[in-house]
């Protein structure tokens, strides 16, 4: 795999004796989005400011593209563009000087062409003279990420992207990350919004109390842990489900007028047709059935809280 990122063994201590980070590994390849998901303070933002060169790692390594964030800093930094959560703008400047200053600061020489293809394809183009405190807050975001792109980084971090965005913003900037992707950009997102991820991750990573405890393809995680769920509508309610029919994950329901049949899609547990050729064997006739399956959601929940419950016992 043609790596864009490494972490290797990366911890953080703060000077309270605080770990923030214990032991992070992980690898990112070029041109995928990658979302970090985990709740407030597991360390999602620690990572991320170590590997842009805000925060001093503790120990581990870090390379970007083969640059080392401690000794080949102004190297390894050039590659990344950082979108904050918080909105930080100077007011009174106008977009297109914004923009340009960014690249500026990086000691990009000027490029008025390409400033111009990133306005343009974060529909910024025609609000290019206008001053920033008269953008909405969905152009202020895109400014943002206009800033960010403005010295041609390879990977792009988006720390919340969509915070306090409504609904239909918050589409807009899904397909605004995929055309990112689409453009070569490899994109690593944190969020809290678990559908965020669901709609637009190649891979998930997911870190509790400042440990990486899963990184997974999005489709291999969901069909590994995701658990699915068949429910029959009966016929006529049914007073106990037939000892022939003892079958681990089923189970009918208090008022005796459905059976809801759990498992999981990767293990050896009947299947749906077999299950359904024996109801019907011992006169178990039903009107209507449909099946549900985990969302990420469920998933990220159900890790979250398996960790809770093993730090309790």
């Amino acid at each position: 795999m043609n790596n864009i990122l490494t972490i290797s063994h990366l911890s953080k201590i703060y000077q309270s004796g605080f770990q923030a980070l214990k032991d992070i590994n992980l690898e990112i390849s070029k041109g995928e989005i990658f979302a970090l998901l985990g709740q407030n303070g597991a360390g999602k933002t620690t990572l991320i400011s170590i590997i842009c060169g805000i925060v001093n790692p503790s120990s581990g390594q870090v390379l970007v593209d083969g640059n080392d964030i401690v000794h080949d800093y102004r190297n390894a930094r050039s590659l990344i563009g950082l979108v904050p959560q918080e909105l930080s703008t100077d007011a009174f400047e106008t977009v297109w000087n914004s923009v340009s200053f960014s690249r500026g600061l990086y000691g990009k020489p000027p490029n008025p062409a390409f400033i111009e293809k990133t306005l343009k394809e974060l529909s910024l183009w025609d609000k290019r003279d206008n001053k920033i405190m008269t953008l909405s807050g969905g152009m202020k975001r895109r400014l943002m990420i206009a800033k960010a792109l403005s010295h041609e980084p390879k990977i792009l971090f988006l720390d919340e992207p969509t915070a306090g965005v409504d609904v239909s913003l918050r589409k807009d900037m899904w397909e605004l990350v995929r055309e990112l992707k689409n453009m070569g950009t490899t994109v690593i997102l944190t969020t809290h919004y678990i559908e965020e991820a669901e709609e637009m991750a190649d891979r998930i990573g997911i870190i509790r109390k400042g440990e990486l405890i899963l990184v997974e393809e999005k489709q291999s995680l969901m069909k590994k842990l995701g658990k699915k769920e068949l429910t029959l509508q009966l016929q006529s309610p049914l007073n106990m489900i037939p000892e022939e029919l003892n079958i681990p994950g089923l189970i009918l329901s208090k008022d005796q007028c459905e059976l809801t049949y759990t498992f999981d899609s990767n293990n050896n547990q009947m299947g749906i047709v077999e299950l359904l050729e024996k109801l019907s064997k011992h006169g178990v006739v039903f009107r209507d059935l449909h099946t549900t399956q985990s969302s990420l959601e469920d998933i990220f929940v159900s890790l979250v809280n398996e960790g809770e419950h093993i730090n309790e016992v």
